[in-house]
């Protein structure tokens, strides 16, 4: 059941409604930079931008570091590692926000985030480098669904939209810097100076946002429906069991999608075997078939992330080796979309389009769908290069007006006791669609003869034009599914 927006109806704020645990009292002219909110929000996005620059940069130090520890076969599982661990920590982050409070997953989260990079850095060996990258990813899966319940329990409605602006805005500028900044830091410095030249700058957003949450956030929420003194359950041991069911099964399913062999068969139905009932236990019921409401919330949040981010992976690949570009260049064909998702985060949050954010959704999906379609018309000499980076910028106008939209609603759509479990749900939908999707993606390339890059140069072995076409045109199918869940986020009441 949800709380009626404010915005939507001309009645008065009273002057002391309370906004969060603890009675905290919210004035109607506050402002997300206002003095009561500056700390808490200063510290939060920055935890983001840390995060945030640590994702873009890794990837350029990746290929160095995997070179350097002998570890080049065993380069995709450096990304699957952090990208499987995630998923695990996301339920137990939400399990444990709901039932403690978001400030223990999140300074834990954070400490293992800080763990992984330190032990990343200092790997001699490429096992312990992908161990270090799991251990990150088991602290950012906790970082990300107790920050969304931190925005949930410690800002009033009208204002979370502004703040969910702000975490996308928070990846404009790595999206710029950080390539750059982390190709000068390998170059001059050392590949391992990536890593360990972030775990210091975390203290400051921690020491900002730390008694904030204490006094806005902390502990649990309690359950109106439940009995007067029953003490809610520590977890729910099911849905741990099935977190691991669905962080195993995707890991088997990447590591089937990288090996194309009959014996690949096996880890693949294992995967399989394992994911199907931990999704149908981790999702809201109704989920996979766009039931009215938070099931099609979250299953438009993954069918957005996975679809656009398949996509965008395989972009930097195309314009090097069908037209030539240098890394640098193709990097930067990227560069505009930040700026743009940023944008469009911004427009959803603009308190006058609240009544039209279904419809602002919408025009998002359909945005994504162009740009992805569009993406393999540079496989056509005569079409310019810069066509692409055009329209991938509209497409990340189109992300930032549906991502944090999702966001939004999935606060408005969960009561208080609820809201981490259902930010888990949110987060394993995007996560999982990007893993199931970027596998199917991937495979499809190298069965049609994507072929493989060299690591000395730029140049491809055995590549050919209509794999890329092969990963982008079902992706765009994909997005456009997408506009018809976007006619289901609410119930027919509304």
């Amino acid at each position: 059941m949800t709380t009626p927006d404010p915005r939507d109806t001309p009645v008065a704020v009273p002057e002391a409604a309370p906004s969060a645990p603890g009675g905290i009292s919210v004035d109607p002219d506050e402002t997300v930079l206002s003095r009561s909110y500056r700390a808490l929000s200063i510290g939060i996005v920055s935890v983001v931008l840390l995060i945030a620059f640590e994702a873009t940069a890794v990837g350029t130090a990746m290929p160095v570091a995997a070179r350097e520890l002998d570890g080049v076969s065993l380069y995709a599982f450096a990304f699957s590692g952090f990208f499987t661990t995630s998923l695990f920590a996301m339920v137990l982050s939400g399990q444990w926000s709901d039932r403690r409070g978001p400030l223990a997953p999140l300074t834990t989260g954070i400490a293992s985030f800080a763990a992984g990079l330190l032990l990343a850095g200092t790997a001699g060996a490429m096992w312990l480098f992908i161990l270090g990258r799991a251990v990150q990813g088991l602290g950012g899966g906790l970082v990300i669904v107790a920050l969304y319940v931190v925005v949930g329990r410690a800002y009033p409605e009208r204002l979370r939209p502004a703040i969910m602006a702000a975490f996308a805005a928070s990846w404009v500028v790595p999206s710029i810097v950080g390539p750059l900044a982390s190709g000068a830091v390998t170059e001059h410095i050392g590949w391992r100076w990536v890593f360990l030249g972030i775990p210091v700058l975390v203290v400051f957003p921690l020491a900002l946002a730390l008694p904030q949450i204490r006094r806005r956030a902390a502990g649990p929420v309690d359950d109106p429906d439940a009995p007067p003194g029953k003490r809610r359950p520590s977890f729910d041991r099911r849905r741990i069991r099935l977190a691991f069911a669905i962080s195993l099964g995707a890991g088997l399913l990447q590591y089937a999608a990288q090996d194309l062999r009959w014996m690949s068969l096996l880890p693949a139905a294992a995967g399989v075997a394992l994911l199907v009932p931990a999704v149908l236990g981790l999702l809201p019921p109704g989920t996979w078939r766009a039931a009215r409401g938070l099931p099609s919330v979250v299953l438009l949040r993954g069918i957005a992330a996975g679809s656009f981010i398949a996509a965008e992976s395989f972009v930097p690949l195309m314009l090097v080796t069908q037209r030539g570009l240098s890394p640098t260049l193709a990097g930067f064909s990227l560069a505009a979309g930040g700026g743009t998702w940023a944008l469009g985060s911004w427009v959803q949050s603009r308190p006058r389009l609240e009544p039209y954010r279904d419809r602002l959704m919408s025009l998002g999906m359909l945005l994504v769908a162009g740009a992805i379609a569009a993406a393999p018309s540079v496989l056509i000499e005569s079409v310019p290069a810069w066509t692409l980076a055009v329209a991938w910028a509209f497409g990340c106008f189109g992300m930032g007006l549906v991502i944090s939209s999702t966001s939004v609603l999935l606060l408005q759509l969960s009561a208080p006791e609820e809201a981490g479990t259902n930010s888990a749900a949110l987060q394993i939908s995007d996560g999982l669609s990007n893993v199931l999707l970027l596998a199917v993606g991937g495979a499809a390339f190298v069965a049609l003869g994507g072929g493989t890059v060299t690591h000395v140069a730029t140049e491809v072995t055995g590549s050919h034009p209509g794999a890329f076409a092969a990963v982008f045109l079902p992706m765009a199918a994909v997005a456009l599914i997408g506009v018809w869940v976007t006619t289901r986020l609410r119930s027919p009441r509304g």
